[in-house]
């Protein structure tokens, strides 16, 4: 896979913060892809037990959600865990796990925030640049911002705001569960990023691409 280097992983917490700030502004955030451009999505998910770090990443084909190829990676945690720096603990392996990767995704779908974070550079964001990739950012606890609850029913959703700008959609995915946190991480609009995860909803609260992920990092479902 064709990727853009940004920056080595040596970093203290001060520089991580001025590194997310700088990179922000390279994210792309306005393009509309439509669902019949898709044909795979890249699940993303990390798992941590004991300081090693698990990453696993799995291509399925959109829209059947059929498992085309899949690895995981381990190694020791690289980074302390610290509020809005995920990304610096948990791309390490990610990298290293798509490293073993031969299918070209057209979108990734990270488990964790895009936009939704204090300096607008979630984990999503940060590894949609880095792997020059359209990518989404879903959470399933919210981060930043202030958003009124949808409505019970699947597919309801309502804007997050923050700092008076929409950052993200709490998107109701099964009628009357949780909210899930949407958001643009790159080279996406909003409204494209919203109707791909529900366009990857079926039976269960998360997105398709991300509940294989979990699976395969060795997680509960």
């Amino acid at each position: 896979m064709n990727t853009s280097p940004l920056h080595d992983w040596h970093l203290t917490v001060q520089q991580a913060i001025a590194l997310q700030k700088e990179l922000a502004g390279q994210v792309v955030d306005d393009v509309h892809l439509p669902l019949a451009t898709i044909r795979t999505i890249a699940g993303i998910d990390v798992s941590v037990k004991y300081d090693i770090s698990t990453a696993a990443v799995v291509i399925v084909s959109f829209p059947d959600f059929r498992v085309i190829e899949s690895t995981r990676a381990k190694m020791p945690t690289p980074f302390p865990y610290i509020p809005g720096l995920l990304s610096f603990r948990e791309m390490p392996v990610i990298l290293r796990a798509f490293a073993d990767i031969h299918t070209i995704p057209d979108v990734l779908m990270v488990d964790g925030m895009g936009r939704i974070h204090p300096r607008k550079f979630g984990i999503a964001c940060h590894l949609g640049l880095w792997l020059n990739r359209p990518s989404v950012g879903v959470g399933k606890t919210p981060f930043v911002g202030a958003y009124d609850e949808p409505a019970p029913q699947k597919g309801a959703q309502s804007n997050i705001i923050y700092h008076d700008e929409v950052v993200g959609v709490a998107l109701r995915t099964r009628d009357r569960v949780k909210p899930l946190y949407v958001s643009v991480g790159h080279q996406i609009d909003l409204a494209s990023a919203v109707a791909l995860t529900l366009a990857c909803v079926t039976r269960y609260r998360q997105p398709e691409p991300i509940r294989h992920a979990h699976h395969h990092a060795g997680e509960q479902i």
